[in-house]
């Protein structure tokens, strides 16, 4: 099995794309649409050539989208037909049926819906236009950049960060006043309840 990135220069059609997760947070696709329209052509084309899709290739020969979901929908929004990925692993041998198993074991997939419940793998959108939105992982993704965790390599850790705050948070607050969400995430996230969750980076001991 193949398990490096392998950069694949021929472009790839957005739609053709298989998500590996069933929700992004609108507020931060809307987001990244607002900066690519900020951007003069040759950028573009300059970040599209930096920033590929990571993918896994299944044994349909699909590109199985493994990060980077956000940008996929606001580039397709934005109008833009293809993308060009890099090849983490190479799937073609695995048997169908194992595939999502396997998939699962390396957490390159994350199947949870909007309420952060654990769907069944054939539910899982066709394309990037049938993610849905889930405002807490628009909130997750905000409290990192305002702080409230550090970046970290863990696979979907904003997910898991979205899944903490939606467990404590009413959504009503999330969707009708972002600002003050922010205020009650950023106190979560410093609390020793989100300990053991990847970034935090709260008060290291109990005054």
């Amino acid at each position: 099995m193949a398990n490096k990135r392998e950069p694949v220069l021929t472009p790839v059609s957005i739609l053709s794309l298989r998500p590996t997760q069933m929700t992004v947070g609108m507020r931060e696709v809307k987001e990244k649409r607002t900066r690519w329209r900020e951007h003069k052509d040759k950028k573009k084309a300059e970040l599209l050539g930096r920033h590929m899709i990571p993918v896994v290739v299944g044994p349909d020969r699909k590109n199985y989208v493994i990060d980077h979901h956000h940008l996929a929908r606001a580039l397709h929004e934005e109008g833009e037909k293809n993308v060009l990925v890099s090849v983490v692993a190479d799937l073609t041998m695995v048997d169908k049926k194992a595939f999502w198993v396997v998939l699962d074991n390396h957490r390159w997939v994350y199947p949870y819906d909007a309420k952060g419940e654990r769907r069944h793998y054939d539910e899982l959108p066709k394309d990037v236009t049938g993610l849905k939105d889930d405002p807490f992982r628009s909130l997750a993704g905000e409290l990192r950049r305002a702080g409230g965790f550090a970046k970290d390599t863990t696979p979907f850790s904003e997910f898991l960060w979205a899944d903490f705050l939606r467990r404590r948070m009413s959504r009503k607050v999330v969707e009708k006043d972002f600002e003050r969400a922010i205020e009650q995430a950023l106190s979560l996230g410093k609390s020793k309840d989100a300990i053991y969750l990847p970034g935090w980076c709260g008060p290291a001991a109990d005054d």
